[in-house]
C-alpha cells in the first residue's frame, strides 16, 4: 500500500532540488556568461534613429551562444540577436569551454533526474531497501562536483580568440580584460552551492519521513500523512 508522506523538510528538499535543476539549466543555456566591452552604435544606427545620441551597448557571450545587436534599417530600430555561435560541439571557442560544457551537462542531467525522482518521494521512500533520499543526496553531491569542475575550467578559456574579440587584447586565462561576469555565471555558482545544501538536507528529509510520528500514523491506518 502506498503511503503519501508529506513533511515540511521533505517538501522543502523537493522544491530546492527542482529549483537547483532549473537554475543550472537556464544558466547553461544562457549567453550572459560574459558581458563584452561597450561598443558604440554604428553610424547607420545614428542615421536611422532620431532623438539624440545613442548609448553604447554590451554584447554578451556564453559557453556556446552569444547575443549582439543588429540594425533593422527598414524598421529604423536596433534589435538583439541571440543564438549559438557554434553549430556543433567542436566549434565551441575553447577546449576548456568544451570541457566545461561536458561537466556542466553531466551535472545538470543528474540534477534533473533527481528533481524528477524527488516528486515521487511523497509515495516512495525507498528503493531496493535503500533510502531514496540518501541515494538522491549522494547523486546531488556527485552532480555538485561535476559543476565545480566545469566552473573552475571555464575561466581558463578566457584567452581564446572568441573571448578576446569580446573582451579586448588584455583578456587571457582567468583574466577578464574589458569584460565583466554576467548573471548566468553567478547563477551557476549559486546553483552549485545550493546543490551541496540539497545533498546535506536530503538526510533531514529522510529523518522527517521515517520519524516515530510517521510510523504512528501508518499504524493507525492513514494513507495520507502530513506532518510539520
Amino acid at each position: 500500500m502506498c503511503h503519501v508522506i508529506v513533511t515540511c523538510r521533505s517538501m522543502l528538499w523537493t522544491l530546492l532540488s527542482i529549483v537547483v535543476a532549473f537554475a543550472e539549466l537556464i544558466a547553461f543555456m544562457s549567453a550572459d556568461w560574459l558581458i563584452g566591452k561597450a561598443k558604440p552604435p554604428s553610424s547607420e544606427d545614428m542615421d536611422n534613429r532620431t532623438g539624440g545620441s545613442q548609448e553604447p551597448y554590451h554584447p554578451t557571450l556564453g559557453i556556446y551562444g552569444r547575443c549582439t545587436r543588429i540594425s533593422h534599417m527598414q524598421l529604423s530600430r536596433r534589435d538583439t540577436l541571440c543564438g549559438p555561435y557554434a553549430e556543433n560541439f567542436s566549434e565551441i571557442a575553447s577546449g576548456f569551454w568544451q570541457a566545461t560544457a561536458i561537466f556542466l551537462a553531466v551535472g545538470i542531467m543528474i540534477l534533473c533526474a533527481v528533481a524528477f525522482v524527488s516528486v515521487f518521494t511523497m509515495c516512495v521512500q525507498s528503493i531496493m531497501k535503500k533510502s531514496i533520499f540518501n541515494v538522491c543526496g549522494l547523486l546531488q553531491g556527485i552532480a555538485g562536483l561535476f559543476l565545480i569542475l566545469g566552473l573552475i575550467l571555464y575561466p581558463a578559456g578566457w584567452g581564446c580568440q572568441k573571448a578576446i574579440s569580446y573582451c579586448g587584447p588584455y583578456a587571457s586565462a582567468y583574466k577578464l580584460g574589458d569584460c565583466s561576469l554576467g548573471w548566468a555565471f553567478y547563477t551557476a555558482i549559486g546553483g552549485t552551492i545550493l546543490t551541496f545544501i540539497c545533498a546535506v538536507f536530503s538526510a533531514q528529509a529522510e529523518i522527517a519521513t521515517s520519524s516515530d510520528k510517521v510510523q504512528e500514523e501508518i499504524e493507525e491506518g492513514k494513507n495520507l500523512i502530513c506532518l510539520l
